[in-house]
């Protein structure tokens, strides 16, 4: 699932006309990028969720990412509700499209959750890791980042050992921990299971169109020892200004 449907208010007057995944980096829409990376990486179909301008990005890239064949389906949160529902809130509202009852083959509860604002032209949605994580008892498993001038406190601490090679526990750290905090890439595997009893109250298909927000329910997830994380050292870019995305057409 590609999260489109915010405002991008950060990078008006840009976004006053395009929604921010439609725009260019390097000659193609920011989405284009994690598209064809989710396609290399062997993901079979996608799911968009949008609010803001919301008919370009489905203009934009139709039923299917032509140049690849993969097939993509919409989330119109701003057509059904008048407006975004937030991350959970909007998972919540594809699950029905992400998780389908009938949908042939294994791992059918597991899908990859990315923002459709990020620019990490390196970054491998492989085979292995979705094994990896669909073989854990983990509801969740991120990739977090060093942080950015923008986030300079983080988000989640991550614990681990040398026998882990790098991946460990992801840590809802108090206020006042002196542990190193990393920021959230907003790549991350997840389980239907997090957007359902007890973790999360909406029902699935969200047909209330109730806002929620994910960090709680990391959080609530992470203090019972059910999210995994590890660190990403590669080029990783947040979208949010006008300046960065000056900075990465340069």
């Amino acid at each position: 699932m590609l999260l489109a449907a915010g405002r991008g208010e950060r990078m008006r007057p840009l976004t006053d006309t395009t929604p921010k995944p439609l725009l260019q980096v390097h000659g193609q829409p920011l989405m284009g990028w994690l598209l064809r990376a989710l396609a290399q990486g062997g993901v079979r179909r996608a799911v968009i969720n949008t609010a803001w301008l919301g008919e370009q990005i489905e203009a934009a890239f139709g039923a299917a990412f032509s140049s690849l064949s993969l097939p993509i389906g919409y989330s119109h949160e701003g057509r059904d509700f008048g407006g975004a529902l937030e991350t959970a809130g909007g998972i919540a509202r594809a699950l029905p499209l992400l998780c389908p009852p009938d949908a042939p083959g294994k791992n059918t509860d597991i899908f990859w959750l990315l923002a459709g604002d990020v620019f990490v032209p390196d970054f491998v949605f492989s085979a292995a890791a979705v094994a990896r994580f669909a073989a854990s008892d983990k509801l969740a498993h991120l990739w977090l980042v060093p942080n950015p001038a923008h986030n300079p406190r983080g988000d989640f601490g991550l614990a681990t050992s040398e026998s882990q090679h790098g991946i460990g526990l992801a840590l809802n750290l108090p206020a006042g921990d002196p542990q190193p905090r990393y920021t959230y890439s907003t790549i991350g595997l997840y389980r239907k299971a997090l957007f359902e009893a007890p973790w999360c109250e909406i029902p699935s298909g969200n047909p209330q169109g109730v806002k929620a927000p994910l960090a709680p329910l990391l959080r609530k997830a992470m203090d019972n020892g059910r999210v995994s994380a590890e660190l990403y050292t590669a080029d990783w870019t947040d979208v949010g200004t006008p300046e960065r995305l000056a900075q990465l057409n340069t």
